[in-house]
């Protein structure tokens, strides 16, 4: 039986279970994530002589697979957020990036030099790969359609949203951090501070702009009815936005991340309540749940396969660290006398989701230097956690989320 002939049903069969499944599974506790998470470990515990999904033998592939998951994510998840930007209605977003984030960054970087020993560069690289809230993975706490008015003052879905876009292209500068410590001792801390973190950020953020006005003016506005695209339809429209601006910033070497959600943002703004933004993002959404579903097949490849075995307890406790201690603890603090009730602070803190995000950085950062610690324990401790928050925020989002809907449902109704 040929290899690849088997890896291409089995694609075929994990591509179809992704349009049947969100039915299936819907209002249960149970994620599309979680089920192929739990799909790939069955998989590859049968012997049917599939590849190992190694992370290391394969870490060009990974990196690049890992990184187009991300960017059509956050083309979605752009193209769906209602609420225009601004300090005030994104002050939960802002107060995000600004405080829960360095935080989270920090209390993993000290759990990982404080249990593990492992030297500084390693340790504040764990913290950037894991800081990031995934957009990829938290489809069950995200906002839905473009034009979801249920959804569009729900502050928590919208946070979650917002934070998950912005952040995954703002935990760049400290990747670069630890990989500038690792190769050069940490001796270019005004070159890192002036280039990584405000020109690269800049130039995501302005591109963004610039190519999304760009697109959203041609898209609805054009006087050619050969470039008005709106009025054709064709959702592919969605890669060539997200492809342009993530190249176009990357080749001026500006975050690319940044880049494509702003874009997002920016076409969804150029005619907000037009039907041509749930085409677009009904497009992305197809094609990042295909993605997903092959990735979370291999990571539960990676966890059948012995991809855990240098996990130490120690390694575990960050991980369940970040998950149930820092993240919440960072999170609510960050929102003190902000917009969010206690509630929704509550459960903004908690579904902090770590994914497809940290799997980019660090096939990204082990690319670029030797951080003083085996490539498998890094691997190890970021699986794991990567594993234990599909589980822990799959089983929990659902109902969750119900409770609080129902909640707020029951506030709003007005007594008869």
């Amino acid at each position: 039986m040929s290899t690849l002939d088997l890896v291409l049903a089995l694609g075929g069969a994990a591509a179809l279970l992704a349009a049947i499944l969100p039915e299936v599974i819907a209002r249960r506790p149970l994620s599309l994530p979680l089920v192929y998470l739990l799909g790939g470990v069955l998989l590859f515990a049968l012997p049917l002589g599939l590849p190992e999904p190694d992370p290391i033998a394969h870490r060009v592939a990974l990196e690049h697979i890992t990184e187009l998951c991300v960017v059509v994510s956050l083309m979605g998840a752009g193209l769906a957020i209602n609420r225009r930007a601004g300090l005030r209605g994104w002050s939960t977003t802002w107060r995000l990036l600004g405080l829960a984030m360095p935080l989270t960054v920090a209390g993993v970087a000290v759990a990982a030099t404080a249990l593990l020993g492992w030297p500084i560069a390693a340790a504040l690289l764990l913290g950037a790969v894991l800081a990031p809230t995934d957009p990829v993975l938290a489809s069950d706490v995200h906002v839905g359609e473009p034009v979801d008015a249920e959804n569009a003052d729900d502050e928590i879905r919208f946070a979650l949203t917002s934070e998950a876009g912005l952040n995954d292209g703002l935990a760049f500068p400290i990747v670069y951090a630890a990989i500038a410590a690792a190769a050069l001792g940490g001796g270019r801390l005004g070159e890192w501070a002036l280039v990584d973190v405000v020109y690269r950020t800049v130039a995501g953020a302005v591109a963004g702009l610039l190519i999304g006005r760009l697109l959203g003016r041609m898209f609805f506005r054009a006087r050619s009815d050969g470039l008005r695209l709106s009025e054709r339809r064709d959702g592919f429209v969605a890669l060539a936005a997200t492809f342009l601006a993530y190249g176009v910033t990357e080749l001026a070497h500006g975050y690319g991340f940044v880049a494509v959600f702003v874009t997002a943002l920016t076409i969804r703004r150029a005619e907000h309540g037009h039907g041509y933004n749930n085409v677009l993002h009904g497009f992305v959404e197809q094609i990042e749940r295909l993605l997903t579903a092959w990735l979370l097949l291999l990571l539960g490849g990676f966890v059948a396969t012995g991809g855990l075995a240098a996990l130490t307890w120690r390694g575990a406790a960050v991980g369940v660290l970040l998950l149930l201690v820092i993240r919440p603890l960072t999170g609510w603090l960050s929102q003190w006398r902000g917009p969010a009730g206690p509630r929704e602070r509550l459960v903004i803190s908690f579904f902090g989701i770590r994914g497809i995000g940290s799997l980019f950085y660090l096939a990204y950062a082990l690319g670029q230097a030797d951080f003083g610690v085996p490539a498998e324990e890094l691997w190890a401790v970021t699986g794991f956690t990567v594993l234990a928050s599909v589980v822990l925020h799959g089983v929990t989002a659902t109902p969750v989320m119900d409770h609080v809907d129902a909640l707020r449902d029951r506030l709003t109704t007005p007594n008869t």
